[in-house]
């Protein structure tokens, strides 16, 4: 006999999570309305804006997926995010150009280890912790945000901001942290830890009640401590935290972010969803295509090892096919070695992909006997923001796998 419970359980709690979001962020408007006014920035300047719609939710977080490489949450938690912002109110992606250098822009974040047995974030903790850190910049600098962007590309992570975009009137900025999935806060942070005088400020929220696991936090110092703070809440929450952090000029993502990488994991998705009917060599020659990659091999996962460590998932994957390869991951995949020759380094793109369906498997979602295609593709081919490309964040990923990425 199938048992519908849990199910049952889940879809209650899901439900009356996205009434208390819709309540609390019309009480949020009303509370400040001019504060979360977004008007144009650039004087003479029509703003053009793309009402975000479920089918761009879907191609966003399918494409988020692929380019998650690995990492940056599941499909499932990426729909529904999605799904209640679009209910909400559907929120407006608009392009980086179209703010001036001076607006403010802030990141929103999901930091934890995706495997984590306890984990929770629902969609209210998301609004609560940009909540937090615009009541402190408000009282503090005087600031009024002009927009919110994701912190990476990923099938979770990519949709990240939405909710709050939706609840607060803020668009979302087509020009995330990075264009891939990264592990680190650093590797997100655009190198703003590089900023002599730059102050962090991050808001974390998440934890299950009912475990008595629930926080809030905010923290204000050199990012590379504030970073650390957060990734600690996220320990002591279960496993994983909503977080909204350092908000920059506009001028500065231009230089750091990854604009139209949004953009880019919408093109991957609509290419996984134009063959997904057919099949999964179909979807895989697709994303080949998309993403201007290669397979480099396939086969059966025969190995995994995983363990959850300081809020990361740390692990090894070995896939017996038609050549012997080896992968390592700390959330994202980061390297690929076949026959013991290095193929593939993290920030170049390593996702693995279902034979069956076509579609990513994340280290998360990954199991022994998956049968998988090895997907790669170079640097090139991805929108990446600063921070995955500086040595001294690349050597935190270096200490945790135990394994080179930088002058090989």
């Amino acid at each position: 006999m199938t048992c519908y419970l849990p199910t049952i359980i889940m879809t209650v709690i899901w439900d009356f999570s996205m009434v208390w979001v819709l309540i609390y962020g019309l009480l949020i408007n009303r509370k400040r309305p001019l504060d979360r006014e977004f008007k144009p920035q650039r004087k003479g300047c029509v703003m053009s804006k793309i009402k975000l719609t479920e089918a761009m939710a879907e191609a966003i977080v399918l494409g988020g997926a692929v380019l998650g490489g690995g990492g940056g949450g599941d499909v499932a938690g990426g729909l529904r995010n999605a799904q209640l912002a679009v209910l909400m109110g559907s929120p407006v992606l608009i392009s980086l150009d179209e703010l001036d250098d001076e607006a403010p822009v802030i990141t929103a974040s999901a930091v934890g280890a995706p495997a984590a047995k306890d984990k929770m974030v629902r969609p209210i903790d998301h609004i609560r912790a940009l909540d937090q850190i615009m009541d402190l910049i408000g009282d503090q600098q005087g600031k009024k945000l002009a927009g919110i962007i994701p912190n990476e590309n990923g099938a979770g992570s990519g949709i990240n901001g939405w909710i709050q975009a939706a609840a607060l009137n803020l668009p979302v900025v087509d020009a995330p942290a990075n264009g891939r999935a990264h592990p680190t806060g650093l590797m997100g942070a655009m190198g703003l830890h590089r900023q002599k005088d730059y102050h962090s400020i991050q808001s974390a929220v998440g934890g299950n009640p009912d475990l008595d696991l629930y926080l809030e936090m905010i923290c204000q110092g050199k990012l590379a401590v504030t970073a650390n703070l957060v990734r600690q809440a996220a320990v002591q929450a279960g496993g994983l935290v909503a977080v909204s952090r350092d908000p920059v000029r506009a001028a500065y993502l231009r230089e750091n972010a990854a604009p139209g990488a949004t953009t880019q994991a919408m093109r991957v998705g609509q290419a996984v969803l134009a063959e997904r009917e057919k099949g999964g060599q179909a979807v895989i020659a697709a994303v080949v295509s998309a993403v201007g990659g290669q397979i480099a091999c396939q086969g059966i996962v025969n190995r995994l090892q995983l363990e959850t460590v300081g809020g990361y998932d740390i692990g090894l994957v070995v896939i017996e096919g038609d050549q012997a390869a080896e992968l390592t991951f700390w959330n994202e995949f980061m390297t690929l070695e076949m026959d013991g020759i290095r193929q593939a380094t993290f920030p170049e793109l390593i996702t693995l992909l279902s034979l069956e369906t076509g579609l990513p498997v994340s280290s998360a979602e990954l199991t022994e006997g998956h049968e998988v295609a090895v997907l790669t593709a170079p640097q090139e081919s991805l929108i990446l923001g600063k921070g995955v490309l500086l040595p001294e964040t690349l050597a935190e990923a270096e200490n945790a796998i135990g394994k080179p990425l930088v002058d090989l």
